[in-house]
């Protein structure tokens, strides 16, 4: 091979060429099944899972396996703290809850003043922080927070997953939040929009629907979606319908997603369909129909976890629009990291860091 092919084979490899799947691993290293849904054309990213988490020198080892087989795909994870946390042992702090961080600014009910809510703020952004380039330290691009969801004392699939019941107070903590995020150089996503706390039932198992009108919804559930504007880089919508809206989820809805996400509320940023094996996703019938119809209503990736059969169906069946796709692709490639993380070794000594820590230490949120 001459030198110039060799230059144009390496550039094509550094080339972004994501896809509009986002697909998982099965283990703790990959297999030869793996390595092959990785290298597909229509693969975009890898999310991981507990199941994939050993400890620190395994993490690592495993995203760089996944980057060397394509170094264009986002790797990302749910990650937001308390139930949700996939990392949790080998020096990763374990944060807390986000209900925490309300608690801290309405002062476990008693008469909250201006510092719990700077004191509240402070904290969002150190789990921010923490969150972001511990992760980071360990090759993972990306994870899916923070949870803009509102807590009605309705959903136990949302619960202390939600900042608090007040959108003001959920928009200043997620901002807050994604302010510790990007000093850590990663994007943020909020889910589930335009809201998940309402519907009692678990769209993991079962078809939620929301029966409010759309003002009500709009008014509440959406509107940290709305203040937080062009510091929201991606959302992901609900296995949710909202019947007096759609007959849709609104991850299946051109109404939420285009009218209303995109032109109402002017949001640039990518969008993620939720996970296509769960049960809210059933009501587009295959796993195929499904993604096809997320994209088409206005999806920039489509997420299948769990089930490496169907994600081996989508990459041989799914229909898109290439042409359409390179505006996703666009958007995509914004939300993988511009700087260089710091490793380990380096992160614990940073002084920012520590003082991260040390700040939620103190406020009894993480253990001294």
């Amino acid at each position: 091979m001459t030198k110039l092919n060799q230059s144009k084979k390496s550039k094509e490899k550094d080339k972004f060429l994501a896809g509009p799947i986002v697909l998982d691993v099965v283990g703790k290293t990959l297999d030869k099944d793996d390595v092959r849904r990785i290298a597909h054309p229509k693969t975009g990213g890898v999310i991981l899972f507990g199941r994939n988490y050993q400890d620190r020198k395994q993490l690592t080892a495993l995203t760089k396996a996944i980057k060397a087989v394509r170094s264009d795909v986002m790797i990302s994870i749910d990650h937001e703290g308390g139930r949700v946390q996939r990392c949790r042992t080998d020096g990763f702090t374990h944060l807390p809850a986000m209900k925490r961080l309300g608690d801290i600014w309405s002062n476990h009910g008693k008469r909250p003043d201006a510092s719990h809510a700077i004191t509240a703020m402070d904290a969002a952004t150190a789990v921010g922080f923490i969150l972001a380039s511990e992760l980071r330290a360990c090759g993972v691009d990306f994870s899916f927070t923070p949870v803009l969801d509102l807590d009605f004392g309705r959903s136990a699939v949302i619960g202390d997953r939600s900042f608090h019941r007040d959108p003001q107070i959920a928009y200043a903590l997620a901002k807050s939040l994604n302010h510790g995020l990007l000093l850590a150089g990663m994007a943020n996503c909020g889910k589930h929009f335009p809201g998940h706390g309402w519907a009692e039932a678990d769209s993991h198992v079962a078809i939620p629907v929301d029966e409010r009108p759309l003002k009500s919804i709009l008014n509440d559930d959406a509107q940290p979606y709305q203040w937080l504007g062009l510091g929201l880089a991606s959302v992901m919508p609900a296995h949710v319908i909202y019947s007096k809206v759609d007959k849709n989820p609104a991850g299946f809805s051109k109404i939420w997603l285009q009218d209303i996400l995109r032109k109402q509320m002017k949001f640039t940023g990518v969008i993620f369909s939720d996970d296509l094996s769960m049960e809210g996703a059933s009501v587009a019938g295959s796993v195929v129909k499904g993604a096809e119809m997320a994209l088409k209503a206005g999806c920039d990736q489509v997420l299948i976890c769990n089930r490496p059969d169907l994600a081996d169906e989508l990459l041989k069946h799914l229909k898109y629009d290439e042409k359409a796709f390179k505006t996703s692709r666009a958007r995509l490639e914004k939300l993988m990291p511009s700087s260089r993380a710091m490793a380990w070794h380096d992160l614990q000594e940073s002084p920012d860091y520590q003082k991260a820590k040390q700040q939620l230490k103190q406020l009894g949120l993480i253990a001294a």
